[in-house]
């Protein structure tokens, strides 16, 4: 029934003289009707006999450059291709109300949106309207970039596809490993003050015992750790941000009962090993770790302001060198790496980490570039885009690029073990990654694979010590089959989901931050199970099982 309204309402756009009227009805605009163009794909081969002008709506951060054509990137681009793009552009916070007003008036629209980051409910929501087209046709006969890494990880191509076997949008696809050592398994990583440790004569703890003592340890010893240290402030045993992702405290709780823990911090569910979809915050390991955070609290060992702070302040404190143990993607952000190493697994009852909720298909985004109705030539359209899917394009669209005409590159070029031209991820000495990052890379849809390292691009030194990390302390502990994947659900079931979603996180995270803080009792954990109920928690599972079912089917597992 679904299909049928969406090509109803296609049919309906194409029989009113493929016209869709602008603001007042002065103005038509020409809509395709989604119907795949069929093209020789020799006159696609680049660079182009003859220039062409496409058009395109992009963002880019606030102060850096605002004309995308400056940018290097861009400029070779249009270079190797013979395609100009005129670009409309938008500083990246105040895209998404810009773009929302854009896609509502065809009259504004372009070519394509290169940085759309649409979600789910938005590509379905313009699919249905007709603002954009389908594009599986696009990608298997003139996109040969893109379909390569379907055709290799199918996953991928599952992962965009609609239930009706549609793709609306060019993904984002970033891997740093894969599986249980993808640089997403873990989010909030929980990092301990090496040098406070050693000070004190302290081993690494490797049970919430042991840690416990460690945090008392480092409360206790306040004063001579200040003296020590020079540090201005008083001792902070532990900090955090109460619900506030990677900063979050709650992968401490992962050893308690069933050892499930709390890794999605947005939907609170976790995949058992017989794929069966639960609710993480109603098992018995939820309630034991609030149980057990509260006494570390009671004990002053818990920053008091964990709870309000913002992130500045939690930063601040940070580098004041205050923290005993902190949480965050890389403890760089609150401090420095000198000092500091990761906390491993605690074992509680058991020993076991809960890999974030889609992490073994490592960095993804399904709706970052669409391409949009009133494209006129857009067979054109999607092989341009196919060029950011080129394994040498992609790591300088994601970073930045070579050859700037500033002091800073975030690549120089160099050779492969081949001889091959390889980029290098340059020493940047002063400079921030990220400001560096922000001011030469164009982001939109892309692919780097891990067999590209080596090969095509070095891995980030940042992204590459994470992710020993991630080998060394975390992924012997993930015990887990299966982490939920990033299904594509229909619009009825997200606006569905999302309004479940809605009650039931706000009710989760409310207890987090209150039992942690106040305590509970066993009448207050009943009640809690029984509010979660009367959300209708058993239709907001059954809509996530449904789909990692169908999940699987597609992939014919």
């Amino acid at each position: 029934m679904k299909k049928m309204m969406r090509m109803t309402c296609l049919a309906a756009l194409a029989l009113a003289g493929s016209v869709l009227c602008g603001c007042g009805g002065r103005q038509q605009v020409a809509l395709n009707k989604g119907e795949v163009e069929q093209v020789d794909p020799a006159t696609l081969a680049f660079p182009l006999k003859e220039k062409v002008v496409l058009t395109g709506m992009t963002s880019f951060p606030a102060n850096t450059e605002s004309d995308p054509n400056k940018r290097t990137i861009f400029r070779r681009l249009q270079e190797k291709t013979n395609v100009e793009i005129k670009w409309t552009a938008m500083q990246g916070d105040q895209w998404n109300d810009k773009i929302t007003l854009a896609m509502a008036n065809p009259k504004t629209l372009t070519d394509f949106v290169f940085t759309a980051n649409f979600n789910d409910s938005s590509l379905l929501k313009y699919a249905d309207q007709g603002i954009i087209i389908p594009l599986e046709g696009y990608i298997d006969a003139y996109m040969p970039n893109l379909k390569a890494v379907f055709d290799k990880y199918p996953e991928y191509r599952a992962m965009c596809t609609d239930s009706e076997g549609h793709i609306w949008a060019l993904p984002w696809i970033e891997q740093l490993g894969s599986g249980k050592e993808a640089i997403q398994v873990i989010d909030n990583m929980s990092f301990i003050n090496k040098k406070w440790l050693d000070f004190l004569g302290l081993p690494l703890p490797t049970n919430t015992d042991e840690f416990e003592k460690t945090l008392v340890a480092f409360r206790d010893n306040a004063a001579r750790i200040q003296k020590q240290f020079n540090i201005d402030g008083s001792i902070i045993p532990m900090s955090c941000i109460m619900n506030d992702g990677g900063q979050d405290p709650f992968v401490l709780i992962n050893g308690f009962g069933e050892g499930y823990g709390d890794a999605d911090k947005g939907r609170h569910i976790a995949v058992t090993d017989s794929r069966k979809v639960i609710c993480s915050a109603n098992q018995e390991g939820f309630r034991k770790g609030c149980e057990w955070l509260h006494r570390l609290y009671e004990q002053g060992l818990i920053d008091p302001e964990s709870f309000t702070q913002e992130w500045s302040t939690y930063v601040s404190k940070g580098k004041s060198g205050r923290y005993g143990v902190c949480f965050s993607w890389d403890v760089a952000n609150i401090a420095n790496l000198a000092d500091w190493v990761p906390l491993p697994v605690l074992t509680a009852d058991v020993r076991n980490l809960t890999a974030q909720n889609g992490s073994f298909t490592s960095g993804f985004d399904r709706g970052r570039c669409v391409v949009t109705a009133v494209a006129k030539k857009p067979a054109l359209v999607c092989a341009w885009l196919d060029q950011m899917y080129d394994p040498f394009q992609s790591p300088q669209n994601n970073w930045g690029t070579y050859g700037e005409d500033d002091d800073f590159d975030i690549f120089v070029l160099g050779e492969n073990a081949s001889g091959k031209t390889m980029l290098k991820h340059a020493p940047l000495g002063d400079a921030s990654p990220v400001e560096v990052r922000e001011a030469e890379s164009v982001n939109g849809p892309l692919a780097i694979l891990d067999e590209y390292y080596g090969v095509y691009v070095t891995c980030p030194d940042d992204a590459q010590y994470r992710l020993d990390w991630i080998k060394d302390y975390y992924t012997p502990d993930v015990n887990e089959k299966y982490v939920y994947p990033n299904v594509f659900m229909t619009r009825e079931d997200t606006e569905k989901l999302s309004t479940l979603q809605a009650d039931i996180s706000k009710t989760i995270n409310a207890v987090k931050s209150d039992w942690v803080m106040n305590g509970f009792s066993g009448q207050d954990w009943q009640a809690f199970c029984k509010k979660l109920d009367s959300y209708h928690l058993d239709d907001y599972l059954a809509l996530y099982q449904k789909y990692l079912d169908a999940y699987y089917a597609s992939m014919g597992n």
